[in-house]
């Protein structure tokens, strides 16, 4: 458990208060420097996982939470300052929680998580494209292009985000479905 990756996995986790902190009091370009901290990290932590032969089930876990974790302290820090309207922030978030709620059931179905799809990496991707541009944007407003840049991004993330999240579910329901199948258990609401 004590490796490389996850001590850098946990280091980019402990950096999230930091980084709200930064964000909310409006130090765009210590949040931005934090950001790329925690960006190298991320990738160091992986990269390091697959070459010395050290992925674990808590890197697993700790690297895309603290992907989320990140996003959820941006989508706060900007809406609480009023540069992301809360109604994205409801859009990006309530995405999580129905992802939330899918996994919990695959788990109660006795199913593992799903593999993740290329479309929600792309989402994923967009959306963390989209926060350094509006942060930079603030940061420099020499860069304002940044800002409809970054919208730009963001929209189409949440957009693959929910159509991804869409998939998911659809997958989740066939998983449960053949599931109960080969157990001869029937439902009504799955099985139609």
């Amino acid at each position: 458990m004590l490796t490389v990756p996850n001590v850098l996995s946990v280091f980019r986790l402990l950096l999230i208060p930091v980084f709200l902190v930064l964000l909310v009091q409006g130090h765009d370009a210590a949040a931005l420097l934090v950001i790329a901290v925690a960006s190298v990290t991320d990738f160091l932590d992986g990269f390091l996982a697959r070459r010395l032969g050290q992925i674990t089930r808590l890197g697993q876990v700790l690297d895309p939470a603290a992907d989320r974790l990140y996003l959820f302290a941006a989508l706060l820090g900007l809406a609480w300052r009023e540069v992301v309207p809360w109604w994205f922030v409801i859009i990006v978030v309530a995405r999580d929680v129905f992802m939330l709620a899918l996994g919990i059931l695959l788990t109660s179905e006795g199913s593992g998580p799903l593999p993740v799809r290329r479309i929600g990496k792309v989402a994923t991707f967009c959306l963390f494209f989209w926060l350094p541009l509006v942060m930079l944007a603030y940061a420099a407003p020499v860069v304002a292009w940044a800002e409809p840049l970054g919208w730009v991004f963001g929209v189409v993330g949440a957009v693959l985000y929910w159509w991804a999240g869409i998939i998911y579910a659809v997958e989740t329901a066939r998983v449960i479905r053949t599931r109960r199948g080969a157990l001869g258990i029937t439902s009504d609401t799955l099985d139609h």
